[in-house]
């Protein structure tokens, strides 16, 4: 190669590299405008909805029970719920910009098993930055509020100001993080599905456009909804589920004398210490993707996702087995509403979450199997798709119906 055309391959890379760092800040401005509109509007309901709470819980409860004192222990959890789903979104969002363009500059390598290894690489570690920090700032904030809680509120495992009410209150900061999951995830999906009908509309039927082509001013806009309903949103909504399981699961250890009492107390932390192993499960999982399994074409990203999948399911349930013993008491009395009381073991509750980790593989699967375009189902309706709109759409319909036989049976 000549100097001339070494010249000219060095301007021409560092005219693209201008032009997505251009794309990339528009992206990021937009994202930023949407998410400081749509959290003007969330922090309206925070403030309505939590005097809502405090009124009905930490008010007319305590006049009920006895042992709030009106302080706003329900409201207070329910406001840091909001703001840490909040705090989630924004968080993955900025990371999921920042990591698009570089991993596209990334894919535009000449030497394309590198340029494969290089961009899943990138946006995998964008991933791990959202997942880790999601869990990890979930996890801490709820284990604070529990020590402070404690702390302040000062339970006892008889009496008024018992463990269950503290347990109850403390489950407001699931309702903030589910509240705001369904602003994230209702309000950003409709931006983002009206931003990409509309520049698909205008661009290809008008203009006769391709898809995502940089000419068209909406495609920014359709990145931006991608980012604000895909990321954030989905941000939120992880969040949510997660705070909402692990308040559940605190409420109904609590609810049990026979299984939470004074000698039995490390029980209170089992749902805790499964989302910690599951951190470390993950952290020993994605060593694979570094170093184990080297993405160098397209069909082998999401085969490398699925060992992932496995190996940190297997991984989980190796912890999970081993921390069980260690938190759950040997054996109690479990009260069920209309039957007699059940003799309950140690393995009971490691069993439920095995079922559960196992279901939720399966399901990882049979979604990739059904949604995948390297797999039968999409190919079918891909090529139904030349048969016209109709059959395009029943035989869709068809497929999507199919495809929830596993997720029920599980």
């Amino acid at each position: 190669m000549s100097v001339e055309e070494k010249n000219e391959l060095i301007a021409k890379t560092m005219r693209c590299l201008e032009e997505l760092k251009d794309y990339g800040h528009k992206i990021d401005e937009g994202a930023n405008s949407f998410l400081f509109a749509e959290y003007k509007i969330m922090a309206i309901f925070v403030v309505l909805f939590g005097i809502l709470v405090y009124v009905i819980v930490d008010i007319l409860g305590a006049k009920a029970g006895g042992g709030t004192k009106y302080l706003p222990y329900a409201t207070f959890t329910f406001v840091i719920g909001a703001a840490t789903s909040i705090l989630c979104g924004y968080f993955g969002m900025k990371i999921a910009v920042m990591a698009n363009y570089r991993t596209t500059f990334k894919a535009m390598g000449t030497d394309k098993p590198k340029a494969y290894t290089d961009a899943f690489i990138t946006a995998y570690r964008a991933g791990c930055v959202m997942g880790f920090g999601l869990v990890s700032i979930s996890l801490f904030v709820l284990i604070t509020i529990m020590i402070a809680y404690i702390y302040c509120y000062e339970p006892s495992f008889e009496g008024i100001r018992t463990y269950e009410i503290l347990m109850d209150l403390i489950a407001g900061y699931g309702l903030g993080g589910s509240s705001m999951a369904l602003f994230g995830r209702v309000g950003g999906g409709i931006y983002t599905k009206a931003a990409d009908v509309g520049s698909d509309l205008a661009g290809k039927l008008e203009h006769g456009m391709s898809e995502d082509d940089p000419r068209n001013p909406a495609v920014i806009a359709d990145n931006v909804g991608d980012n604000v309903g895909d990321i954030a949103g989905m941000g939120s909504d992880l969040f949510g589920s997660f705070a909402e399981s692990t308040c559940a699961a605190l409420v109904l250890i609590c609810s049990n004398s026979a299984l939470f009492s004074e000698g039995n107390i490390y029980v209170l932390f089992y749902p805790l210490m499964i989302s910690a192993v599951g951190i470390l499960a993950s952290l020993i999982t994605v060593q694979f993707a570094f170093f184990g399994y080297k993405v160098t074409e397209k069909s082998m990203i999401q085969k490398c996702l699925n060992y992932q999948l496995l190996l940190s399911t297997v991984f989980m349930l190796i912890g999970l087995w081993i921390l069980t013993p260690f938190n759950v008491p040997a054996s109690w009395s479990q009260s069920v509403t209309g039957s007699a009381d059940h003799d309950c073991k140690w393995w009971h509750p490691g069993v439920c979450v095995t079922l559960g980790l196992v279901a939720g593989f399966l399901i990882g699967i049979a979604t990739d199997y059904y949604t995948s375009n390297s797999h039968p189902p999409v190919m079918e309706i891909a090529r139904k798709c030349t048969s016209g709109a109709a059959i395009n759409v029943i035989y869709g319909l068809a497929v999507g119906y199919l495809s929830t036989i596993i997720p029920i049976t599980l």
